[in-house]
């Protein structure tokens, strides 16, 4: 069980993570809102493009994710040199990454053609996918900054540079979408551009804000961050972080397709439900990240229990926090539908989709958690597969037999995901059990040190 020190270690930490997390989703949220007052193809268009850019970019963020226990496990350590190697090798994976991802962003008009997307829709969210794709590596570099300081406790300078973003973001949108500023009015393709000029900021301002405490990490540039072994051995450990990623993200999408199928209203509905859905959820994933990194640090200076207490400490907090959420979305539903649409057929479906995000809220919370718990010890794998199952052997079927089988239209997508989260939920919980219930071994990447890449 986790201590009273634990627990205020975690939130020390988790704060402001969370608060940054919050602060990326809002700028999403922004968005959503502003394109919300233009139309509800827009809204639509918006809904379909994201679901699109981060199906194609949520494998890459995966991968370089796998940084948090190396990062975290050589702070731990007090090994400089690794740390630096960690950081210069998560420069050189997001600038591959990057390439990968925007080459896959390009046919994204056809791609929803095959889907059956709503042809009003088609257009304007091709347009907003391609705006976004000179935004791929600014958020992937910045993904690997953001992770080399929260490993180092250090949560300040990225904080700053997300509130700024935020309101650079909301002025970028009021003269891209609505024509402000002797513009053109873009609409939904306007926001992209917003979006993409925002990310660019945000890397750029968090290497200047942030450079004192970089320095020594990306300076003096080392020939072994080019090495192949270790790039390998991250891209081994990361990629089934990547896959999981992609798995959770890529039944949201599905759910979205299907939401496609049944006109814009639905689609435009389940994007208002899931853009607050996912804007709490960004509390338990910065506790999610604080405890990967609490966990690793921990790891790193070879104390065990000290990593199962900030597991602990993780999951009440996480899970506390989520089951706050579910009593206000089961509580006002059509009130928080309001604040994302005036269109009264968006308002009434949203409405009966936020009690159902309400109850997977704690299932959320929880998988979310313990997933940040196994990936500060390098668990990845077993993760991965548990992932494909809950959502995709069970929550998706459900969903579509609920939705379709059953008649329960869009309400019976988002029951079917909180099956899905439950069944995910419980399978990493007893993970953690079985994984933490031994002794923890630190990673090493490099072929330099005497212990192997945990399993």
């Amino acid at each position: 069980m986790p201590r009273a020190q634990d627990l205020e270690e975690l939130v020390r930490l988790a704060i402001p993570v969370a608060l940054v997390q919050v602060g990326i989703m809002a700028m999403g949220l922004v968005d959503t809102v502003m394109v919300g007052r233009v139309s509800s193809v827009d809204l639509a268009a918006v809904a379909v493009g994201n679901l699109y850019f981060f199906g194609v970019a949520v494998f890459g963020m995966g991968v370089l994710f796998a940084l948090d226990p190396i990062f975290s496990q050589a702070v731990g350590a007090d090994d400089d040199a690794a740390m630096a190697r960690g950081v210069q090798r998560g420069g050189v994976l997001a600038a591959g990454l990057s390439v990968l991802a925007m080459l896959l962003m390009v046919p994204v008009g056809p791609l929803l053609e095959a889907a059956r997307q709503p042809l009003e829709v088609i257009p304007v969210a091709a347009g907003y996918t391609h705006g976004l794709i000179l935004g791929v590596f600014p958020f992937y570099g910045f993904v690997v900054l953001r992770q080399s300081l929260q490993a180092m406790g250090r949560i300040r300078p990225i904080v700053l540079v997300v509130l700024a973003a935020n309101v650079l973001n909301a002025v970028l949108n009021w003269m891209f979408i609505f024509g402000n500023a002797g513009l053109p009015a873009m609409g939904a393709v306007g926001s992209a551009w917003a979006t993409t000029a925002s990310r660019w900021f945000l890397m750029f301002a968090l290497l200047v804000v942030a450079w004192p405490l970089l320095s020594r990490a990306l300076s003096p540039l080392r020939r072994d961050a080019l090495a192949r072994r270790p790039l390998e051995r991250i891209l081994r450990l990361g990629a089934p972080v990547g896959v999981q990623q992609l798995l959770e993200f890529g039944v949201f999408g599905a759910a979205g397709l299907l939401m496609g199928l049944m006109g814009a209203v639905a689609l435009a509905s389940h994007q208002v439900a899931l853009q607050l859905a996912a804007l709490t959820f960004m509390v338990p994933l910065g506790v999610a990240q604080a405890t990967s990194v609490l966990v690793g640090r921990a790891v790193g200076r070879g104390e065990t229990h000290a990593a199962r207490r900030a597991t602990g400490a993780g999951v009440v907090i996480g899970v506390g926090f989520m089951t706050l959420t579910a009593v206000i979305f089961l509580t006002i539903p059509e009130l928080l539908a309001r604040g994302f649409s005036n269109d009264a057929l968006v308002v009434a479906t949203a409405a009966v989709l936020f009690p159902v995000a309400g109850v997977f809220q704690i299932f959320d919370g929880l998988q979310v958690v313990t997933a940040g718990a196994l990936r500060g010890v390098g668990d990845t794998r077993v993760p991965m597969l548990m992932s494909l199952v809950g959502f995709w052997f069970v929550g998706l079927p459900v969903s579509t037999w609920l939705a379709f089988g059953r008649g329960a239209g869009p309400v019976g997508i988002w029951w079917g995901l909180a099956i899905g989260l439950g069944v995910v939920s419980i399978l990493l919980t007893l993970r953690v059990r079985r994984r933490f219930g031994r002794a923890l071994r630190r990673l090493v990447i490099d072929d330099d040190t005497d212990v192997a890449l945990s399993a």
